[in-house]
């Protein structure tokens, strides 16, 4: 689901792997469609390597999309612009254990405007991920 998804730093939005060349990747940002060259000094975090602290272990950001969606009911979240207290308390009722000490406001931020971004793009299909789910238990039992 995020595969080929990435967060480049120093750029807003989010991005789509296009191509790879020796020293760059071609992205696609999925707001405008423009096409960049991101250079290997350039930080770039791939959407399905981040995870967020919790008090029981990291989770990862799939699961915290998927959470968002199941209390939006596949809707937008509320808006990453929304004051400080806001984003907490709607953090807290997604993630009720997220680690409040090392998740700050900013990163809770990042997380509501990726999961709207790739809301609002149809590029959130949790239905894939349950398939999966469904069948390994399956096999499990097997």
């Amino acid at each position: 689901m995020l595969k080929g998804i990435l967060a480049v730093s120093g750029q807003s939005g989010l991005f789509k792997l296009v191509a790879e060349s020796k020293n760059s990747i071609i992205v696609e940002s999925l707001e405008t469609k423009k096409r960049l060259p991101v250079h290997s000094t350039s930080k770039v975090s791939a959407l399905e390597d981040i995870a967020i602290y919790t008090d029981e272990g990291d989770v990862p950001l799939k699961d915290i999309f998927k959470a968002i969606s199941e209390n939006k009911d596949g809707g937008p979240a509320l808006s990453h612009k929304s004051s400080a207290n806001e984003l907490k308390a709607f953090f807290e009722e997604v993630v009720p254990e997220y680690d409040k000490d090392r998740v700050y406001v900013s990163d809770i931020k990042k997380v509501i405007m990726w999961y709207n971004v790739l809301q609002e793009k149809g590029l959130l299909d949790f239905s894939k991920e349950e398939d999966k789910d469904e069948k390994n238990e399956t096999k499990e039992q097997n």
